[in-house]
């Protein structure tokens, strides 16, 4: 959404290709989609399709750039490769037929150490953009987005405690609001210095581990910190009990890959990484924007988290 908007309000044509039904649990139909993005040219289709892209978002138009936003919705095996490769792979090669000049591709900071299924596909389909004589490219890869941190505002606020993993210390990250994100892609389009490269990003300030989130997050809402601090350990449990049936239960490989997600995200920071020491980097991981942590839980702590849900990929989730 940040994207489309940011592009029209920079004066871009845009053409924004969506499913019939999209959103979180498909509730968006066809005009609430076009009235997200009123400033756009909004087609419908499957991204899964080539002739479905062929015919519904290229039809008898001509592109010259390409932004693909494309995730699986929870890094499940077959939905990482269905949508994370394949589909983006269809959209890239329905671009190349029709001549484009350039595709900005979302990608990930994570896939620098790729141990899960949707980062193997999101590398599979990077080395595929890359080796285009064709197309030129840029590849984006954000740490983490402030709402993926938001996730325990609303019962902090009711009183509970703020659950970390580890003493809250294990991993950090250099987080970026979804407008700033957006600006930076559109920067992707124009300057020619950002062409042919992986591009990691992360917001401004420093880099904040999860115990500096929570006391953040306490602080603002003028609250005693309380922490319930969860030993690494039992997520190790957890996934070697989930592989175990996974073994016998095809049904149950998905539920051992989200343990594997979950403790991933518990234990790597969302930094540069130097590839010869393994070692996280704040310093050399980059900095865009305006936009900061602490604003966003202000505005979260007031306001609630509506329109900046995480749907499938939220791991604390309301009982609302």
């Amino acid at each position: 959404k940040f994207v489309v908007r940011e592009l029209c309000a920079q004066g871009y044509d845009v053409t924004a290709f969506v499913r019939d039904k999209s959103g979180i649990g498909g509730k968006t139909d066809a005009s609430g989609a076009k009235s997200l993005f009123p400033d756009a040219s909004v087609k419908f289709g499957s991204v899964g399709d080539c002739d479905s892209i062929r015919a519904n978002a290229f039809d008898d138009t001509k592109y010259d750039v390409v932004v693909s936003c494309l995730a699986s919705r929870t890094g499940g095996i077959k939905d990482s490769w269905d949508i994370d490769y394949q589909a983006t792979k269809n959209v890239l090669d329905v671009a190349r037929e029709n001549n484009a000049t350039h595709f900005v591709l979302l990608s990930a900071i994570c896939v620098q150490k790729p141990l899960l299924t949707f980062q193997a596909a999101k590398l599979k389909f990077e080395e595929d953009l890359q080796a285009c004589g064709d197309i030129s490219h840029s590849i984006v890869r954000p740490t983490a987005f402030f709402k993926s941190l938001a996730g325990q505002v609303e019962s902090v606020q009711k009183g509970g405690p703020y659950v970390m993993f580890g003493d809250g210390q294990l991993a950090s990250c250099k987080p970026i609001s979804e407008r700033d994100l957006a600006k930076y892609m559109a920067e992707c389009i124009r300057s020619t210095d950002l062409e042919n490269k992986v591009l990691p990003i992360g917001g401004p300030g420093e880099a904040m581990s999860a115990l500096q989130q929570g006391t953040m997050l306490f602080d603002i809402l003028g609250m005693e910190p309380k922490f319930v601090k969860v030993p690494i350990e039992v997520m190790d449990t957890v996934i070697k009990v989930l592989d175990g049936f996974a073994g016998f239960f095809a049904n149950m490989r998905d539920a051992a890959e989200f343990g594997k997600i979950g403790r991933y995200y518990a234990a790597e920071s969302m930094l540069v990484m130097d590839q010869a020491s393994g070692e996280y980097d704040a310093g050399t991981t980059p900095s865009y924007g305006t936009d900061t942590l602490e604003a966003f839980f202000k505005k979260v702590s007031v306001e609630g988290l509506a329109g900046q849900e995480l749907g499938d990929q939220a791991v604390f989730k309301s009982k609302d």
